[in-house]
C-alpha cells in the first residue's frame, strides 16, 4: 500500500479526497511562501470528489501555516459543518458557494486581500496590460462591483452573474482578487500571475513614467498561446516544483 493511500485509510477519507486535501492545504502554505495572507482572513475552497453538495475551506481562527489536510473543514452548501470543529467564516462561505454553484466547471476557488490586488481593485482602469504576468491572465479576468458581502442578500446573484463561463479570475473592486480552477494547480497558476501583474502594475503607476501598454492582439496572441484553458488544466508544470518546495520547507501541511 502506497504512503498517500495509507495516510488517506488512516485519516478516514477515501484516496481522492485526500489528495485534494493535501493540494489546498499546500495552496493555503503558498499563501505564506508569497505573501498573500491577510491575518486569519480570506479563503479556499475546493468541491468534495464525487460529492456536489460538500466543499472543503480552512476553520474561520487558523492561519494559513496552521492549515493541515487533515484539519480542513468539510460543509455543505448551506453553511451546515460536515466534519470538523468550528463553523465557517459566513463571508467565506457566502463567496465560495455562490461560485462553486455557479460554475460547476470549476472545481477550486482562492481569494486574496493582498496589498497589491486590493491596490488594483481600487483602481478605475482595472488590470493593465503592462506585464507579460498580466498578458497571461487579462482575457480571463471579470470584474465585481464592491458590496457588503457579510449581509446583501443579492451577493450570491451578482458574483454568479460576474463570473461567467471562460472566466477564471474575478478583480473584487474596493476588496482584492479570487482566482478559480479546475484543479487546485490552475488555480493556484492564475492567482500567483494575477498577484505578480498587481504588483508589478503598482510598481509601475507608482514611479510616475508614462507606461507602455501592449496591444490588445499581443494580450490576445500570449493568452492563448501559454494561459488560456487547456486540457489537462493549466499550471499543472509548476505545481510539482511548489509541492517539493513545500516539502523542504514546511511538510506538516500533508499531516
Amino acid at each position: 500500500m502506497s504512503a498517500t493511500l495509507q495516510t488517506a485509510n488512516d485519516q478516514g477519507f477515501d484516496l481522492a479526497e485526500w489528495e485534494l486535501r493535501v493540494d489546498l492545504a499546500a495552496l493555503h502554505r503558498l499563501y505564506v511562501h508569497f505573501g498573500m495572507t491577510d491575518l486569519i482572513y480570506t479563503h479556499l475552497s475546493a468541491r468534495v470528489p464525487g460529492e456536489p453538495n460538500h466543499y472543503l475551506i480552512k476553520a474561520d481562527e487558523l492561519l494559513m501555516d496552521e492549515v493541515t489536510a487533515s484539519n480542513l473543514m468539510k460543509v455543505d452548501m448551506d453553511g451546515n459543518v460536515v466534519s470538523g470543529d468550528h463553523p465557517p467564516n459566513r463571508a467565506g462561505h457566502l463567496i465560495h458557494t455562490a461560485l462553486l454553484n455557479a460554475r460547476l466547471d470549476l472545481n477550486v476557488f482562492a481569494h486574496t486581500h493582498s496589498r497589491a490586488g486590493a491596490a488594483v481593485s481600487a483602481m478605475k482602469d482595472g488590470l493593465m496590460p503592462l506585464s507579460q504576468h498580466a498578458n497571461l491572465v487579462l482575457p480571463a479576468v471579470s470584474y465585481h462591483a464592491y458590496q457588503d458581502v457579510t449581509s446583501a442578500e443579492d451577493e450570491c446573484a451578482a458574483l454568479a452573474r460576474d463570473f461567467p463561463a471562460g472566466k477564471y479570475v474575478m478583480v473584487m473592486e474596493n476588496h482584492g482578487l479570487l482566482a478559480g480552477g479546475r484543479s487546485v494547480a490552475e488555480c493556484f497558476y492564475y492567482l500567483y500571475f494575477t498577484e505578480m501583474a498587481c504588483k508589478i502594475q503598482v510598481d509601475v503607476l507608482s514611479s510616475g513614467r508614462e507606461p507602455i501598454l501592449v496591444s490588445d492582439e499581443i494580450v490576445q496572441g500570449l493568452f492563448h498561446d501559454g494561459g488560456a484553458p487547456e486540457t489537462p488544466p493549466t499550471g499543472l508544470r509548476a505545481w510539482p516544483a511548489m509541492r517539493r518546495m513545500l516539502d523542504r520547507k514546511w511538510p506538516d501541511y500533508k499531516d
